[in-house]
């Protein structure tokens, strides 16, 4: 056990100072910022709230900042003005993703559309959710299935408004509206809290949030994330798992009853789409699952926190 820390030390050792050499190389480059500890760069100047220690920062040194968060590079931009030159201006450079590792397992390897990392591939998938998901053509179909949804949902409220008298929480009408709007349309048929796993929707959704949001090691020290000393990446092929077991037993629901259905859900299109081989790139039931995951699950997370 001693000889494996002991190996463990000097890879970080050597592997740390590679980087920080590496930095120092490139400092020039950069824009200017405050000064950084070795390894750690400016971790330590980060507390509960970084946009508030960036926004301190960013008084001193500028609205166009270095930082080093661990191992990785950061340029922090505060001002609109710049941030128009780096999201408008410039945005096909800085358009890329970095490696997390939420989204390594959650996101099928970054295969989806908001997590991949920019270049031919992204282009494709852009492509292909806007052509064949997200156009007119795809969502009109579903209009009289919306307007019945909101009928429901206002006959609903009248109900409790009318007969019980009670505080209506608004927020969670609205909420498993959407909810419903989005099963009906991605999966043709909605789904209830135990069918996705006995901990319930709401759950697993916080989980999910909760595990992106909590800073990675393996995200700053790239080869900290085979050792996992946070438990973070446990926790998240453990979460993984479950969605892909849901997400995998939708797709074959529909594999078996495509020829009785009449209107076809996102499901069913993409099923055709790798069936036919109209995809401009390799598509397969990774990447089916990984548009299901961010089109069904990713836009409920705000609502519950």
């Amino acid at each position: 056990m001693a000889l494996i820390w002991a190996t463990l030390v000097v890879i970080f050792v050597v592997y740390a100072l590679y980087e920080l050499l590496n930095n120092i190389q490139n400092r020039k480059r950069y824009p200017p910022g405050p000064k950084g500890l070795p390894i750690i760069g400016h971790l330590h100047l980060l507390g509960k709230n970084p946009h508030h220690d960036f926004q301190k920062l960013a008084k001193i040194h500028g609205p166009l900042m270095y930082v080093r968060l661990g191992l990785v590079p950061t340029i922090v931009v505060s001002s609109a003005d710049t941030a128009e030159k780096f999201l408008k201006t410039y945005d096909h450079i800085f358009a890329s993703r970095p490696h997390n590792e939420a989204a390594l397992y959650l996101a099928y390897g970054q295969k989806n559309m908001i997590t991949a990392k920019y270049g031919p591939y992204w282009r494709n998938m852009r492509k292909f959710c806007t052509q064949y998901l997200l156009s007119n053509q795809k969502i009109n179909p579903f209009q009289s299935m919306r307007r019945q949804q909101v009928e429901l949902m206002i006959k609903s409220l009248k109900n409790e408004a009318c007969h019980h008298r009670a505080v209506v929480d608004l927020s969670a009408k609205i909420s498993s509206l959407s909810a419903d709007l989005t099963c009906l349309m991605v999966f043709g048929k909605k789904y209830m809290d135990e069918d996705l796993d006995k901990r319930g929707f709401k759950a697993l959704v916080n989980e999910v949030e909760h595990l992106a949001a909590t800073p990675n090691l393996g995200d700053f020290f790239p080869f900290l994330g085979v050792i996992d000393l946070q438990g973070l990446t446990h926790r998240l092929k453990d979460l993984s798992k479950v969605f892909d077991e849901f997400l995998e037993k939708i797709i074959d629901e529909h594999v078996q009853s495509r020829d009785q259905k009449q209107s076809k859900d996102f499901v069913d299109t993409m099923l055709d789409i790798m069936q036919s081989g109209e995809a401009e790139f390799q598509f397969d039931h990774s990447h089916i699952k990984a548009i299901l995951f961010v089109r069904y699950f990713i836009p409920f997370m705000s609502f519950y926190y």
